[in-house]
């Protein structure tokens, strides 16, 4: 042995062993990521949002560009983990679980920390310049938005009521799916009625703009997928692929985030608030519907937690904008404490 070790050639055997070994196991490494593909995630989300935002001055107005139209901005890269997920084999669990880190932290978080700079005023006492034509738009918005709030409760719920066997099965990912598509088609024919009133057409720029939210849907796709290669399957830590719903549940509220802060910013509370329930309504029903169609989906742990806390905060919601017609801002310190307590419960506790 000893003169095996004082050999040149063994050394050399032992060398290109390693060698073998750490190309085999780097073979799959680009050491671009994770930094490439969270950059390539978000400058796509904010282009998304920019032309969608535009969509709004072609005919897409009101209460309604938060429903049908800001949704999929920010709920777009949920449908894509879904179904990078799906093609993946991987665990709808996960699916499940990202969805509901999103709708508890887009309706607890987010539009906390919006009430907290910015109160937010779905319906104004007065009219700042006193002309009627306004104050019925912001009616028309306060109506609407209840009605977004109510849907929330009839989703939530039915998912609630289709996990308590442990699963949501293939009839129950149709059921899920159908509500969201009519829920969507309702909008379409409510946009289409008021362009008819109003004697407005889509102008054929809108065009580029669908076409330029298809590019940075496949651009959040991809990065989304190359994310999802990148984190290790096992291992110490937090950043494992057990721990990937919260992960991706995290991560995608930053769109969320941005669309938040900015219409909170702009005074424009219906849209904040519609596009975050909106985008609750992308995740339920129709992520965990969408997947639920091609693979069985066990009930994580934190259902009835997360189910508890959606339905808190929707209800918490409802009574402020249907009694106050505005969110105070001392409402939004209690917003952002439920979030924590969620975060400890479900994650670090």
């Amino acid at each position: 042995m000893e003169a095996a070790v004082l050999d040149p050639g063994y050394w050399k055997t032992v060398l290109s062993q390693f060698a073998s070994i750490l190309k085999q196991q780097t073979a799959h490494f680009d050491p671009l990521d994770p930094w490439f593909s969270l950059i390539l995630f978000m400058a796509a989300s904010v282009v998304m949002i920019w032309r969608l935002e535009a969509l709004e001055k072609k005919g897409f107005e009101g209460t309604v560009l938060g429903t049908l139209v800001m949704p999929y901005a920010s709920g777009f890269s949920n449908l894509m983990f879904a179904l990078v997920l799906g093609k993946s084999g991987g665990s709808g669990s996960l699916v499940l679980e990202n969805c509901l880190v999103n709708n508890v932290t887009n309706l607890t978080l987010l539009v906390g920390l919006s009430t907290l700079f910015w109160t937010l005023i779905v319906m104004p006492s007065k009219s700042k310049n006193g002309k009627s034509k306004i104050a019925k738009a912001h009616r028309l918005n306060y109506l609407s938005l209840l009605l977004t709030l109510l849907a929330l409760f009839f989703f939530t719920g039915t998912l609630w009521a289709m996990a308590r066997d442990g699963s949501i099965d293939f009839s129950d990912g149709l059921v899920l799916v159908g509500l969201f598509l009519f829920w969507q088609l309702f909008h379409i024919f409510d946009i289409l009625k008021h362009n008819v009133l109003r004697k407005r057409t889509f102008p054929k720029s809108i065009i580029f703009d669908f076409i330029l939210v298809i590019t940075t849907g496949f651009a959040i796709y991809y990065s989304i997928d190359r994310l999802v290669a990148w984190i290790p399957r096992s291992g110490p830590g937090f950043f494992v692929f057990e721990n990937l719903g919260w992960l991706s549940g995290i991560l995608m509220v930053l769109p969320n985030g941005m669309v938040a802060l900015y219409y909170a910013k702009a005074q424009r509370a219906d849209v904040v608030y519609t596009s975050q329930i909106g985008d609750g309504h992308i995740c339920i029903p129709m992520c965990v519907g969408l997947f639920a169609l091609f693979n069985t989906i066990q009930a994580p742990a934190q259902l009835n937690l997360s189910v508890g806390i959606i339905l808190f905060a929707g209800l918490f919601h409802f009574a402020f904008v249907a009694v106050f017609g505005r969110l105070p801002r001392g409402a939004g310190v209690i917003l952002t404490g439920a979030y924590g307590f969620f975060l400890y419960q479900g994650l670090i506790n």
